[in-house]
């Protein structure tokens, strides 16, 4: 079982910026993929990003394609979501996954693994 730990998160102004980590207690697997979702009160969730192992082949959501970046470390088994220029509409809870083939992928259901989820709140 792989736990998954997202953190960074909180309260920022409209342009502004945040760096979600998402630090994983063990690889999924030899290939693998991590992603960001995220959901907002009452609404669906969204894709946000995803990427390979090898750090390549990276999906963004149309919503933040050009504001955020999504990055790994295989060293510290951790996943970044560098995001910026930051909007109101992106105020969700944020949610990193790991799935345990070869990817990346868009869909909620490829994923095996959650985490808790971290709060994104951006004022305007």
């Amino acid at each position: 079982q792989v736990q998954l730990v997202e953190s960074g998160g909180g309260l920022v102004e409209r342009g502004g910026s945040l760096k979600l980590s998402c630090v994983a207690s063990a690889r999924p697997a030899t290939t693998y993929a991590m992603g960001w979702f995220r959901q907002a009160p009452g609404k669906k969730q969204e894709f946000v990003a995803a990427v390979s192992y090898t750090g390549g082949g990276a999906l963004y959501g149309d919503s933040v394609r050009g504001r955020f970046t999504i990055s790994i470390d295989n060293a510290k088994n951790t996943v970044y979501l560098q995001m910026n220029k930051l909007k109101p509409e992106d105020t969700a809870v944020y949610y990193c996954a790991a799935g345990s083939r070869s990817g990346p992928y868009l869909v909620p259901s490829d994923y095996d693994y959650w985490g808790q989820g971290t709060q994104v709140t951006v004022s305007s």
